[in-house]
């Protein structure tokens, strides 16, 4: 069965989702190159510790919908995130968000706070950390040739994207976990979406231009960092939690940008935490 088994039409676009337990919402949202997978060794235990876990697809990613002419944005997924969450009844929610994931997070939690009961942001794009030069170059000059390239070139490159996600590298990028990523793009319809839904909407826009609304999160959040991202570094986490009142950084030693490859049983523990650490604050900090 899939990690995520339902579908939702939000919007007039098809979702594709995992809502299971009890207790307060935690919505979980992944990041790129990516899908929901990136969850499977963490949200069961979610669940069985008296939650509420929403997982679900990016529009255009995994096995959400790949719409031909609809917006796939930061700024677009925002306002989506805020659908689903119509869709499904729930009206506040805790929040946990990696990569790509954390922008729309931030996004979601400055326009509607009332919604957002505690953030927590995993190893997030921010301010003006992405694109890569990498993934610039091809958005400024050759979108168009990698939207054709073979599967084997393609297969390829991606790889060796996914590869720097982990602090092992090619250890773990390999054989069922590696394909699991890959899967969603076996095709010329997932390798153009690729590129259509996910790269070319690679803008720091959308975090540079809330940098100075950083200071209205005033619920709890909590930054979470691997020690050894490749591509977002160690001193964006330092910065946001910085920038964003109260926030507290926990950086996981010897793990990299997919911290959930890296170190699935501490990512879990570092969420339960959070979400029960809320529950002993004083009065005067609940919201």
């Amino acid at each position: 069965m899939h990690f995520l088994p339902s579908d939702l039409i939000v919007d007039g676009v098809r979702i594709a989702y995992r809502d299971r337990g009890e207790g307060e919402p935690v919505v979980f949202i992944h990041g790129t190159p990516s899908h929901s997978y990136e969850w499977r060794n963490v949200v069961p235990h979610i669940e069985a510790t008296g939650h509420r876990s929403l997982t679900y697809d990016l529009l255009g990613y995994g096995r959400s919908e790949r719409p031909v002419d609809r917006d796939t944005s930061v700024a677009a997924q925002t306002d989506l995130l805020g659908s689903l969450l119509d869709a499904l009844g729930i009206e506040q929610a805790a929040v946990v968000a990696h990569d790509i994931g954390g922008a729309i997070g931030q996004r979601f939690a400055i326009a509607h706070p009332e919604r957002v009961r505690r953030l927590m942001i995993i190893d997030t794009v921010s301010y003006d950390s992405w694109p890569s030069e990498t993934w610039q170059n091809i958005i400024d000059e050759r979108l168009e040739d990698h939207m054709r390239l073979p599967q084997e070139t393609f297969d390829a490159l991606l790889t060796r994207q996914l590869e720097m996600t982990v602090s092992d590298g090619a250890a773990t990028m390999t054989g069922d976990v590696l394909e699991a990523y890959l899967a969603p793009h076996r095709s010329a319809l997932g390798r153009v979406s690729f590129f259509e839904h996910q790269v070319r909407h690679y803008d720091s826009r959308y975090t540079e231009e809330i940098t100075g609304q950083l200071t209205c999160l005033t619920m709890p959040v909590r930054v979470l960092w691997g020690e050894r991202d490749q591509w977002q570094s160690l001193s964006y986490a330092q910065r946001l939690a910085e920038d964003i009142p109260r926030a507290r950084l926990t950086v996981i030693p010897g793990a990299g940008h997919f911290v959930m490859e890296d170190a699935p049983e501490r990512v879990t523990e570092e969420i339960l935490d959070f979400l029960a650490e809320q529950d002993r604050l004083p009065q005067g900090q609940q919201r």
